[in-house]
């Protein structure tokens, strides 16, 4: 894996908690020698998490499209900044720079990014790994929803097992670096 694409809120969420995983899941990518590819935004949780990766040595893609740069103050601080002409070719050009995506928490732009990579996902368009970061157990209501759409058998459970989860920054870099197949478990089976 040579650059991971993050999900994440324009704003910063209720609690400190999630700049802080944030910073630190920047600041892990870094680390790793990884590239961060993310939305391109200077606010909320992207500013935080593509701020610490640059501030840890590491390289930041950013794509924003044209209409939002002045809403979510592009930022220009980022190693590489791209504007492009739409939300559509935003989420296209970022699963082509990446070897795996992470979401944290975010709002309803994030769970549409993160719904269209595990669709892409589903239907072959891409196998890469994706993964949850979890923080103060946001996505737990989203697993269990899909779960029940297991159940209810409309998911299926390969499908299913491609959401990976853990609570922290490397945990989660290590369950998508080294095997996610093994990683993911039947947790909807719960």
């Amino acid at each position: 894996m040579k650059a991971v694409t993050v999900f994440c809120g324009a704003r910063m969420g209720a609690r400190e908690i999630y700049r802080e995983a944030a910073q630190s899941l920047g600041k892990e990518i870094a680390n790793r020698g990884l590239t961060l590819v993310y939305g391109g935004g200077h606010v909320g949780l992207m500013g935080a998490v593509a701020e610490a990766a640059l501030q840890a040595g590491g390289q930041v893609i950013g794509v924003i499209p044209e209409f939002m740069v002045e809403r979510e103050l592009g930022y220009g601080a980022c190693s590489t900044l791209e504007v492009v002409d739409s939300m559509h070719t935003r989420k296209a050009r970022m699963a082509e720079l990446t070897d795996g995506f992470i979401a944290m928490p975010g709002g309803f732009g994030t769970f549409d990014e993160l719904f269209e990579i595990l669709t892409w996902s589903q239907i072959g368009l891409h196998s890469k790994p994706i993964g949850l970061l979890n923080v103060n157990d946001y996505f737990v209501p989203l697993r269990a929803m899909v779960a029940h759409a297991v159940r209810e058998g409309f998911v299926g459970e390969r499908d299913a097992a491609k959401l990976l989860m853990a609570n922290y920054s490397a945990a989660l870099l290590d369950i998508l670096q080294d095997e996610p197949s093994q990683a993911a478990g039947e947790w909807w089976k719960i």
